[in-house]
């Protein structure tokens, strides 16, 4: 994670007081983040992927594809259509969500910790 944070920082042309203002935390904080000092907690982690357009996943190294392909959101788009549930379309955000929920569902049954 240390060397993919730097990584994503540096390939943005941001210092750590950059990115740490991008984020709205301390750079003694992102600082520790990116020194392995600091565990950051999830939310801040949701933060970092977005900031730097990635995932969590590529972040933590339980990845390698830096950016998450989001085929049904780019299916949608293409062919006019929508998603909705109770009534409500669904936003490009909550299929996104969406995707991610199946992603951790299907990772979680691969790995025997799925308890349904």
């Amino acid at each position: 994670m240390l060397k993919r944070l730097a990584d994503l920082r540096k390939s943005s042309n941001w210092s750590m007081q950059e990115t740490a203002d991008r984020l709205g935390i301390a750079k003694s904080t992102y600082a520790g983040y990116e020194s392995g000092y600091r565990e950051p907690p999830l939310h801040a982690l949701c933060q970092m992927a977005d900031l730097f357009d990635t995932t969590v996943d590529y972040i933590l190294a339980r990845s390698d594809h830096k950016i998450v392909q989001l085929e049904l959101v780019s299916l949608l788009k293409t062919a006019n259509e929508s998603i909705s549930l109770d009534q409500r379309l669904l936003t490009s955000e909550e299929i996104r969500d969406f995707i991610a929920f199946i992603r951790y569902k299907r990772d979680m049954n691969v790995h025997g910790m799925d308890k349904s």
